[in-house]
Order: structure tokens, then sequence, then C-alpha cells
């Protein structure tokens, strides 16, 4: 086994469940509306927002802007087509936050506590910082420090993203593993140079769309896998945690 010293964590869907956290809120201003709204298409819209307004900031287009206002951009874009378009500004900013009170994955926070044992953890991710540090309050996710974004000034899946985020912590990109349930960003990672370790999150976009772990073999995107865990549990074991 390859010998790492920090693992830097993707958040939003390897760390959290924000499909869950999203619909939750927006039924809550919904319902004090008398709204009929399925929150889950909600939440698959809004996220579906997300890649596109980072991509303005990637080309150049734009400046570098924190995630909190292109999420507050990206809601107001959907919001008409859920009849949420009449909401004041504190419940805008309610559903906003929402992204600060995402809740964790089952075994994330014990599974982080494991590793943390034995390695420096941080988030490498879009989010900003005080969206990070509240969803870890919220959540009880046991950082060693933030990093993304925010710190680097680029959005993943930028190779200045992964380079300068294992140079804040005066470590190479060899000595540092990319934890995550996506494969764009692994493959970013591994292009950098940084090792790589696949989450399985199946109910990231509910359990309607499930991804089989059995299918890994027959997936394209393995190959920029070092390591293959079902949960947070089970990568701690692999590490030896």
């Amino acid at each position: 086994m390859f010998k790492v010293k920090a693992l830097l964590f993707d958040v939003f869907g390897t760390v959290v469940d924000w499909r869950t956290g999203i619909a939750k809120d927006v039924k809550i201003i919904a319902d004090k509306h008398n709204i009929s709204i399925n929150p889950n298409d909600f939440a698959d819209a809004w996220r579906a927002e997300y890649q596109p307004a980072m991509e303005e900031i990637r080309q150049g287009r734009r400046g570098f802007t924190i995630l909190d206002k292109l999420h507050l951009e990206n809601l107001k874009k959907i919001a008409p087509r859920f009849n949420l378009d009449n909401l004041s500004n504190e419940e805008y900013n309610f559903l906003v936050t929402a992204w600060h009170r995402l809740p964790g994955w089952p075994d994330s926070s014990e599974g982080l506590n494991k590793l943390k044992k034995k390695f420096i953890l941080a988030t490498q991710s879009n989010g900003n910082i005080a969206l990070m540090v509240n969803m870890a309050k919220y959540s009880s996710l046991n950082w060693d420090v933030i990093l993304g974004a925010e710190v680097v000034g680029h959005y993943k899946p930028e190779p200045e993203a992964y380079q300068k985020a294992c140079s804040a912590l005066n470590l190479k990109t060899t000595e540092c593993l990319m934890v995550a349930a996506h494969d764009d960003d692994l493959k970013a990672a591994s292009l950098q140079g940084m090792k790589t370790a696949y989450v399985h999150r199946p109910f990231e976009y509910g359990r309607e769309k499930l991804f089989d772990l059995a299918e890994v073999d027959d997936y394209k995107g393995y190959r920029y896998w070092d390591i293959v865990s079902a949960d947070f549990h089970d990568l701690a074991n692999q590490l030896g945690c």
C-alpha cells in the first residue's frame, strides 16, 4: 500500500447528502406558502446549475465568486419553475444556507474520526469557507483544515485546485489522497499526481438512480482509482486505521 500523509475530501455527495438536505428545507418553505412541489426535483434542478455557474469562472468569463453567491443566483434562476419566485430575502437566505446544514451520510462522522487518527483530514470542496465550517458544525465533521475553491482561488477540476490545496499543507501531490464519489474529481486529482480513493454513494441522486458498485470493473473511470471503498469505515480499514 502506498503511503500518504493527508486525505483531501470532496464534500457534496461524498461526505454529505445534499439532495436530502435541500429537499427537506425547500419543503418547509413550500408548505409555509401552500406551494405544491416535488422537493427532490427541486434539489436536482438546483444542483444542475452548479457546474454551469462555475464553468463561467473556470473559463475566465467571470471573476472568482464564492459558492454561496452562485447558489443564490442559481436559486433565483430556477425559482419560477417551482413557484418560488415571490419569496422574501429572508426565505431565499434560508434556502441558500440549507447548503450549510446538509446531513452527513450515516458513516461520515464516525468514519472521519477513525481516519483522523492517522491522517490529516482536509476538505477539498468547491464550497466556500463559511459554508464548510457551518456544515462541519452541523454534521459533526471533524476536519483538520478547510481547503478548496475560496482558499486556492480555483474551482475543481482545474489542475490548480489540487496543486494549491496540497501545497497549502506543505505536501507534494503524491503525498495526498483525494477521496470522492465522483470519477471526474478523481481523474483530475490523479492527473496532478494525487492518489485516489473512490467511495461508493449509491443514493446521492436517489434510490431510482443507483450506480451498483458491482459494475465498477465495467466502468470506464475505475482506472483512476487506487482504492475502491464501500464507505468511510471500509476506507479506514483499507488504510490501516
